[in-house]
């Protein structure tokens, strides 16, 4: 692929905004009423993953109230997951089950503000040919829609694996995340189409795959600058041939992701991004890096 004259925006997010665990540190810790989340949110970051659609279909008047919440931010893109019927459930009647998801997305999707749907498949998701018709069926189902596919086992790093992505015009993810096996990915830097994706899941090997660990436990870890830097190159290396990159941090237990996220902001920009007061104070450390945005009461 040819080097593009200018690169392509990186967009800088988090996946999902609403953890009880951010209060007071991420979020004021005095809101008034009217207080909204997501537009606070949306005042640090450049995007936001929707986890919610992996479990059940998005209605319609809730995205439309998603976009009209951060509108304002003229850089801010929705990217959002498929549900879990495409990939780890997979339904029988599989058109519908797409249709579902797209129908609830299409507010989002037709304002021209998501800038990714996530299909996720689960380790065992090999490169075969009857996984190669599934995606396949699955793209001409999303026709028109900017699927990006998150895959975890190492097959997938096959040529021509590559090569069917790039046919049918789907994403790939890079994918940071403890390995599970000799047969995990790595962080493979790969463009198949327009779109870039890295997505940050952690490095907590312990929690990660202790059984009775739950969510918050296995995504508890923060990135230290040194870890960040090579992601960072590969999100510009990505940025220098597609037409945006979007790079996700998951591990959000306390506000860990918007630190990365912060962090990330200042590696690729040299300049100082606005981070709440809370975050801050729970991570001083941080303070160099950003400028920070004292609470008054929202």
């Amino acid at each position: 692929m040819d080097r593009r004259q200018k690169p392509g925006p990186i967009r800088v997010g988090l996946a999902g905004w609403d953890y009880p665990d951010w209060e007071g540190i991420v979020y004021p810790r005095r809101t008034g009423r009217g207080f909204d989340k997501l537009a606070w949110i949306a005042r640090f970051v450049d995007s936001i993953e929707v986890n919610s659609s992996f479990y059940g279909p998005v209605r319609p008047v809730v995205a439309a109230g998603w976009v009209r919440r951060t509108e304002a931010f003229e850089r801010f893109r929705w990217t959002a997951k498929s549900h879990r019927s495409w990939t780890h459930e997979i339904e029988p009647d599989l058109r519908r089950a797409v249709a579902d998801t797209l129908a609830g997305l299409r507010p989002i999707h037709d304002a021209g503000r998501l800038g990714a749907l996530l299909v996720q498949f689960p380790q065992r998701f090999r490169w075969n040919q009857g996984n190669a018709e599934h995606v396949e069926r699955l793209a001409e189902l999303a026709h028109g829609w900017p699927l990006v596919l998150e895959v975890r086992h190492s097959s997938w790093v096959a040529e021509d694996a590559g090569d069917l992505l790039r046919r049918l015009g789907i994403g790939w993810c890079v994918v940071d995340q403890p390995p599970a096996s000799e047969a995990s990915i790595e962080a493979l830097p790969r463009l198949t189409s327009a779109v870039g994706y890295v997505r940050l899941h952690g490095r907590n090997v312990e929690q990660w795959f202790r059984k009775e660990a739950g969510r918050d436990e296995r995504y508890d870890y923060r990135y230290s600058l040194t870890e960040l830097a090579p992601l960072a190159r590969i999100a510009n290396d990505l940025a220098a041939h597609a037409a945006e990159v979007f790079v996700v941090q998951n591990n959000h237990f306390r506000g860990q992701a918007l630190v990365n996220a912060l962090q990330l902001k200042h590696l690729f920009t040299g300049q100082r991004p606005k981070c709440p007061q809370g975050l801050v104070e729970a991570y001083p450390d941080l303070e160099p890096l950003v400028e920070v945005e004292r609470e008054t009461l929202f």
